[in-house]
């Protein structure tokens, strides 16, 4: 195997991406197809983080509505997501692979809590870091959660697996005539109100100089693929 392309990343993957075709709750084999290529990316000495979105459970502004006060919704969100941190750090230890979760909100007889140095010293000893419970703070999403984690661990790219191939000019369902980059800046992004991540998420990604990886989530494949260097989705960068 020739070597990775980088050394330290962070994976956003999103709940729904759990779920399968089911859209709710866990579809193990989607889950175990995606532990199955993170193992060979720990095995070819990259170190990998990740944060994991809620939709196959919980989110907050979408299920909570006007119907909960939002920093409740968004707290169910929160615990959300650690639920599916707990499942794919179990699904990863199945197969040899050590893990680690780590919680925004303490819940110490659950997870560890986040504190950073830690998370680091786990990476560097090869242990996956599934970091839980978004920023802690409502108002944030999972993707807020993941460019800031990335930031902290000084990780060299953000993986957004999702569930399209790429950033397009507009929504590729919607608009056949859709055109997908293969590059674009943040400042593009932000400009054109493209949907790779909320402004928040990228304006700090931009704000901390972390390249986005974008790329579908349908083939587990595209993870070990981008990491070792292929041409495959979208990359947003600073500059062109």
């Amino acid at each position: 195997m020739s070597e990775p392309k980088y050394r330290r990343v962070l994976l956003k993957l999103s709940g729904e991406a759990l779920a399968g075709d089911a859209h709710r709750g866990f579809d193990f084999d989607v889950i175990g197809r995606v532990c199955d290529v993170i193992k060979r990316c720990v095995e070819a000495g990259v170190q990998v983080g990740i944060v994991i979105g809620a939709g196959n459970i919980w989110r907050g502004l979408k299920d909570g509505g006007d119907r909960m006060e939002r920093t409740r919704a968004d707290s169910m969100g929160m615990l959300a997501t650690v639920i599916n941190c707990l499942a794919m750090a179990d699904c990863l230890e199945q197969r040899g692979v050590p893990a680690r979760v780590q919680t925004a909100v303490e819940m110490p007889r659950v997870a560890e809590p986040y504190i950073r140095n830690k998370a680091v010293r786990h990476l560097e000893k090869g242990r996956v870091v599934i970091f839980g419970g978004g920023t802690g703070n409502p108002f944030f999403s999972t993707d807020t959660g993941a460019v800031l984690r990335a930031a902290e661990i000084n990780a060299d790219v953000i993986l957004l697996a999702k569930n399209v191939d790429g950033v397009y000019s507009d929504d590729p369902v919607k608009n056949p005539n859709a055109v997908k980059f293969d590059e674009i800046t943040y400042d593009e992004v932000l400009a054109r109100r493209l949907t790779v991540m909320d402004s928040t998420a990228t304006s700090l990604a931009m704000d901390n100089h972390i390249p986005i990886m974008l790329f579908a989530l349908k083939d587990p494949e595209n993870i070990l693929r981008v990491v070792m260097g292929e041409t495959i989705g979208t990359l947003v960068k600073e500059e062109l």
